[in-house]
């Protein structure tokens, strides 16, 4: 696992054209503003790569996926601008993820949280274990899972976001996810996940490029508007984040810490 405290971004490809994507930051992999915005670019460089086949979007660590946004980060903001340009991180990943013309597959190996769940419905195509809970928990904090609501509620449906919504405070299991279409496929271990990732995507490397990329146009047709929706949207959370409710939730829980 890395050791930087500051977390990073890795891209890295292998010889049959699979560029992984990897992020890791110390605080449960959450992410703040500059590992999103590298996030983003990395996402578009390897969708753009000549080379590239298939994306592996994954991060490090065996017990956490993403833990959504960083809220040491969220307290820092004093405006609607600044807010809106926060949440615009996570608006910016799932669009270059909507946008790029490969498929990408996601490597879920531990709990997904907020921001997390919404990278997981941003992928094409999603591999987890049997310890990938997710979790929505932006009501408990006084805002909303505003920006990431169009990606899963288009993977797993109105009624089941809004279960997911509304049990704030509850993990979901992974076969939960796998039921509802979040997950396509759970596996008991790490090991297995990886074994299971290897083929798939070998396999898909192995396709021909402009099938892959007429597939992935279908996989999103009819999302368009999403540059604006989700531009709007980080603008309703990043006002949100200035109430006296939140800056006080976001306080008790970075106290119990």
């Amino acid at each position: 696992m890395p050791d930087n405290s500051n977390g990073e971004i890795t891209l890295t490809y292998s010889d049959s054209g699979i560029a992984t994507i990897s992020f890791y930051h110390p605080a449960q992999n959450s992410l703040p503003a500059a590992l999103l915005d590298t996030l983003t670019t990395k996402i578009s460089q390897a969708g753009e790569d000549g080379q590239t086949r298939i994306i592996v979007l994954k991060s490090e660590g065996d017990r956490t996926f993403c833990a959504g946004a960083s809220f040491d980060e969220l307290l820092q903001i004093k405006d609607k601008e600044a807010g809106a340009r926060f949440f615009s991180g996570f608006a910016n990943v799932i669009n270059a993820c909507r946008k790029s013309p490969k498929i990408i597959i996601a490597r879920v190996q531990g709990k997904a949280v907020g921001g997390g769940v919404g990278l997981a419905a941003a992928a094409d195509y999603c591999l987890a274990t049997e310890t990938a809970s997710v979790k929505l928990s932006e009501l408990a904090i006084g805002i909303g899972p505003f920006v990431i609501s169009p990606a899963v509620t288009r993977k797993i449906g109105l009624p089941a976001f809004s279960q997911l919504t509304i049990r704030a405070v509850d993990f979901q299991s992974a076969q939960w996810a796998k039921e509802k279409g979040l997950y396509n496929e759970v596996y008991a271990t790490i090991g297995e996940m990886d074994t299971a990732l290897e083929a798939l995507t070998e396999k898909l490397a192995s396709y021909h490029p402009e099938a892959l990329v007429g597939l992935k146009q279908i996989l999103w047709e009819g999302t368009d508007n999403w540059d604006e929706l989700l531009t709007d949207r980080a603008a309703i959370s990043g006002e949100l984040v200035l109430s006296e409710f939140t800056q006080q939730a976001l306080q008790a829980f970075l106290n119990k810490k």
